[in-house]
């Protein structure tokens, strides 16, 4: 009788052959390794609010935790719709037009997938948050990147000439991550006529809504009726509420491109843990917890641009998110990547090279810091860049 012949498995052919370690891992090691402020990724290391913290541990003592509605909690999609309708003075049915999500890189993914069909084109803008490339090339759509300006602005002509009878989708950001710029009632205007003239579907990445500055509103594509009609409007819990860990946040669009949206989010990730979506839901019925976001971050961001204006980096503006871009050229004339990993283990500060928001890397010369930092974290960091 022959021996059995040992198992071979075929090798895996990878659907992502150009992602590898991120820039995000290795700067966040290097920082460690170096005993460095990490200014690098985008979350803060200071608590919430120890009532939210009571509000899910309230909903757990209560027995919440079995599986929720595939959609999520009525309670928070309620207080979510009227959110929307208080600030953009647009109302989503709570039942059929929200839809909780295990965060906004799911809520992303998610409508790509609902929309995007192999062959697809879809419009990006760069420099790009990291997932949108992966996610679009997943599924086997075409990325189509338009460059923002010098100055970090949309170039509406270039996007519009970028569209072609392929083009599916646009996939906007505003805030803006990493840029701080953001997009202003001329733009959602443009946004809006190029998307209706060419039937497009748009997605609206606004996770950064409350964190806008110096007093101008937020334009979210829910302020545009025409706009809104043919968006999936995607916000964040946990950038809002300082729980960047807990990954929920929600989906707001149309009924039928929710019912679209929902196909795929119950055999993607089904729900989202029930007793964090009852916390969050009592703790949105004060809305000043919301509200008093832009004040709050504004502090830090003036606290940290005072700090750096005595050193020699170029500050862009910081419109809204809790970033900071600052150009160093008048320090070094190392590649982005090169300058962070010295700053890094020359200065003592970690922060994050621009060119990694780029689909094929381009130098500009310019770093991003994260200001959502405790106050000492902040001077410390600037005491050591106060030496540049």
């Amino acid at each position: 009788m022959n021996a059995a012949r040992p198992f071979a498995p075929q090798p895996i052919v990878t659907k992502m052959p150009k992602v590898g370690t991120t820039i995000f891992t290795v700067m966040s090691a290097l920082a460690t390794e170096r005993n460095a402020v990490n200014l690098g990724q985008g979350f803060p290391d200071f608590e919430c609010d120890p009532k939210l913290v009571d509000a899910v541990a309230d909903a757990m003592r209560r027995g919440l935790n079995q599986y929720p509605p595939m959609a999520g909690v009525p309670e928070l999609r309620r207080v979510v719709a009227d959110k929307i309708a208080a600030i953009y003075d647009a109302r989503y049915d709570w039942d059929s037009e929200i839809t909780i999500t295990a965060g906004a890189t799911q809520a992303i993914f998610t409508a790509l997938l609902a929309i995007v069909h192999p062959g697809d084109e879809v419009i990006v803008i760069e420099p790009v948050y990291d997932s949108y490339i992966p996610n679009i090339e997943l599924i086997g759509g075409t990325v189509v990147a338009v460059p923002m300006s010098t100055d970090y602005r949309v170039p509406w002509d270039k996007v519009a000439a970028a569209v072609t009878p392929r083009t599916r989708a646009i996939m906007v950001n505003s805030p803006h991550n990493p840029s701080g710029t953001i997009l202003r009632d001329a733009d959602m205007r443009a946004l809006e006529a190029i998307a209706v003239e060419h039937e497009l579907f748009v997605i609206s990445d606004e996770v950064y809504e409350h964190m806008v500055y110096d007093g101008e509103p937020h334009q979210s594509a829910c302020r545009y009726p025409a706009l809104a009609a043919r968006s999936f409007v995607i916000s964040s819990f946990g950038k809002t509420f300082h729980v960047t860990g807990w990954k929920v946040a929600y989906c707001a669009a149309p009924a039928a491109l929710s019912a679209e949206f929902r196909k795929v989010h119950q055999f993607n990730v089904f729900t989202v843990n029930t007793p964090v979506q009852h916390g969050l839901a009592d703790y949105m019925k004060a809305p000043e917890r919301y509200l008093q976001l832009p004040a709050f971050y504004q502090r830090k961001r003036d606290l940290f641009r005072e700090g750096l204006a005595g050193t020699r980096f170029r500050l862009l503006p910081s419109e809204g998110t809790f970033f900071q871009l600052v150009d160093y050229s008048a320090i070094s004339d190392l590649s982005e990547a090169e300058f962070s990993k010295w700053l890094t283990t020359e200065i003592g500060v970690a922060a994050i090279p621009l060119s990694a928001f780029y689909e094929k890397p381009v130098e500009n010369g310019v770093v991003r810091f994260c200001f959502a930092k405790k106050d000492e974290t902040l001077r410390h960091a600037l005491e050591r860049l106060s030496r540049l």
